[in-house]
């Protein structure tokens, strides 16, 4: 059985950035009869994050919260009418707790953990059964931490709308979580991968990964044509991982091939109404531009048989931080130190 009591993570408000984070003693969650107790033994960060103290995280939130959507640990406990879990089960969280299958509805995108209902940076936690996938037996809990997220949606952004299909071509920017896990999935499908990056260090490491070709968009700030070039034809690219913003949707639109998706999934480079491409532009290049939230359990079951088939592992940074280092974690991302997840080991 588990303590009476835990550590966990709560972030105030939206007003004192990191200053309102802080670390408390809390009582253990009881299980209620739909409900499953589980042991958090990792969790993984993600950008949003880090913007939910700074206050620009666009999506629902109510203070206090638990931070941290991606989590995984063991199940202690199980509810009378749970039947999907049993003690002992390795689990993974959703991060929209509501999102079963299907397209994201008003209310599942109002479940996002560690926003809108209390997250995964504490030690114990008490889960509706719906919101929990058996993680993948291949995985660590460190590796199956790093899902819910970023996993889950470059899974979505490559067969939520229109399926990858063998042959095709794939674009990810940069080195963060997404685009890795994009740069995975796509090399296990059958697909040719070019990934942008800054720095040589990082593209021997996208190399390394799989990637067919490399782009430096400090060398190359019109990247977008050199991508274009290295498509069959010069035709373009069918799926473009777009995470850059205003900046880098521009170049996107440049190698994107007739027909082919723009996933929208972030906005690291910053919005500049100035340099924002119109939504004209999608008739121009005649493609689908798609903003992705996440993905729904289905879509997370589906890519968790991919992970264990392929035998994918996720790319965890070297560094790995204990629960009570939480905000030098946060800080380290910050500051892009990272290289795909950053994890924090709880249990």
């Amino acid at each position: 059985m588990p303590p009476a009591t835990m550590k966990q993570w709560v972030v105030q408000d939206k007003e004192h950035d990191l200053d309102g984070l802080i670390y408390e003693d809390a009582e253990v969650p009881k299980v209620g009869e739909n409900e499953v107790l589980v042991k958090l033994q990792a969790a993984s960060l993600n950008y949003r994050d880090l913007i939910i103290p700074k206050g620009t995280y666009p999506f629902a939130l109510n203070f206090p919260v638990v931070p941290g959507s991606d989590g995984a640990g063991e199940v202690l406990d199980v509810g009378s009418k749970v039947v999907e879990f049993k003690k002992g089960d390795q689990v993974a969280t959703l991060f929209n707790q509501g999102h079963q299958y299907g397209e994201i509805d008003p209310h599942a995108a109002e479940t996002g953990l560690g926003g809108a209902i209390d997250g995964i940076l504490r030690e114990y936690a008490v889960l509706n059964e719906q919101g929990l996938v058996k993680a993948p037996k291949n995985l660590t809990a460190l590796e199956a931490s790093t899902l819910s997220c970023a996993a889950l949606t470059s899974w979505n952004a490559l067969y939520g709308l229109k399926p990858l299909k063998p042959g095709q071509v794939v674009l990810v920017q940069g080195t963060g979580g997404v685009s890795i896990f994009a740069l995975q999935f796509a090399k296990a499908a059958g697909a040719t991968v070019i990934a942008t990056t800054s720095s040589s260090e990082k593209a021997d490491k996208l190399k390394k990964l799989g990637a067919d070709h490399v782009i430096n968009y400090k060398v190359d700030p019109n990247w977008g044509d050199a991508a274009r070039k290295l498509t069959p034809e010069g035709a373009g690219v069918d799926h473009i991982i777009e995470v850059g913003g205003s900046g880098t949707l521009q170049q996107s639109f440049k190698c994107v091939k007739l027909e082919g998706i723009i996933s929208v999934i972030g906005f690291l480079g910053g919005v500049d109404p100035k340099t924002q491409p119109t939504v004209l532009e999608t008739l121009t290049h005649i493609c689908t531009v798609r903003g992705v939230y996440v993905g729904s359990k289905a879509l997370m079951r589906d890519m968790i048989r991919a992970i264990e088939a392929n035998n994918i592992h996720p790319v965890v940074d070297e560094k790995v931080f204990s629960l009570d280092q939480t905000r030098e974690a946060y800080e380290y991302m910050w500051a892009q130190k990272h290289l795909g997840k950053l994890a924090i080991k709880i249990n």
